[in-house]
């Protein structure tokens, strides 16, 4: 368990917490291009398929950290679940 501290709000979280998700990889020319359906916005590229899923992992991770702390801001003082 990892706390964070946001403002006078503490935040608990499961570190060890899994996600999977697809990952779609599509030639382009030179380049693979990957994205991921279930997460609109989502995508990578890489002149190899590791390359592109590689950076596709982290635009997900990226995009959840972000989409995580836009809903803490809107939690009322107090809250910590």
């Amino acid at each position: 368990m990892r706390l964070a501290r946001r403002g006078n709000l503490v935040v608990r979280y499961n570190v060890g917490m899994r996600n999977e998700f697809t990952a779609i990889i599509e030639r382009d020319g030179k380049w693979f291009v990957a994205y991921c359906a279930e997460v609109p916005g989502a995508n990578g590229q890489g002149r190899t398929k590791a390359a592109a899923r590689r950076n596709l992992a982290e635009a997900i991770a990226l995009i959840l950290e972000d989409r995580r702390a836009d809903a803490l801001r809107y939690l009322s003082k107090g809250v910590t679940d």
